[in-house]
This record gives structure tokens, C-alpha cells and sequence, in this order.
């Protein structure tokens, strides 16, 4: 079952500063395509497990993706809102954001989609 999120960068540039997996994007549709490739494809999981003291010991569910999952991305003044439709695990959704964005992002709402 999709769920869809509703997150908020409220200075995305500490979203782009948050380590070496962060956004390298600018605007808010950059933002969002970057999150999306993350959520259909396994290549951001496999440069972090690769980066861990022990790959072969990481949870391999971690790794799951979505290939369907869209993230919309708008510019809200000096925020900016992302809406992702995803079949993903919310432990893997979250950790995907967390290599993307550290703690510089908030969870705003969660509904079915």
C-alpha cells in the first residue's frame, strides 16, 4: 500500500550540507527528482552500505525500491514542501531522506495514496 508524505525543507541549504550522500541540488523540482531517483533506485543504499564499516552486515531491506515512487517538489518563500507517493517501508523512506538531507527536514503529514 502507498503512503504519501508531505515533507518540508525549511532551509534547504542546510539540507545540501548535511554530508557526503546530501542534496546537490538547488530548486525545489531538482529536489524532489534527486529524492525520487533515491526512492526507484538502489545506487544512494549501495554508496552508503559501500561506506560502511561492515557492508555485508547491513540490513539488505534497506535497500528496497520503488520503482513507481514520484516526488513533487514547490518552493514556498524560503522553504521547500515535497510531497513523495511511495510503496516504501517508512523506515527505508526515512533513512533515504536522512543520507539526503540529515535532520534538516520534517515530516508534515503521512496519508494513504
Amino acid at each position: 500500500m502507498a503512503a504519501r508524505y508531505y515533507i518540508s525543507l525549511p532551509d534547504p541549504a542546510k539540507a545540501r550540507g548535511a554530508g557526503e550522500f546530501a542534496f546537490r541540488s538547488q530548486g525545489a523540482e531538482s529536489l524532489a527528482q534527486e529524492l525520487q531517483d533515491a526512492l526507484r533506485s538502489s545506487a544512494l543504499f549501495e554508496r552508503w552500505r559501500a561506506k560502511q564499516d561492515d557492508p555485508d552486515g547491513v540490513d539488505p531491506s534497506l535497500g528496497a525500491t520503488d520503482p513507481s515512487a514520484t516526488v513533487n517538489g514547490q518552493q514556498d518563500d524560503l522553504h521547500i514542501d515535497l510531497i513523495a507517493v511511495t510503496s516504501l517501508p517508512g523506515a527505508v523512506f526515512k533513512h533515504r531522506l536522512r543520507l539526503l538531507a540529515g535532520s534538516a527536514w520534517e515530516l508534515r503529514d503521512v496519508s494513504a495514496a
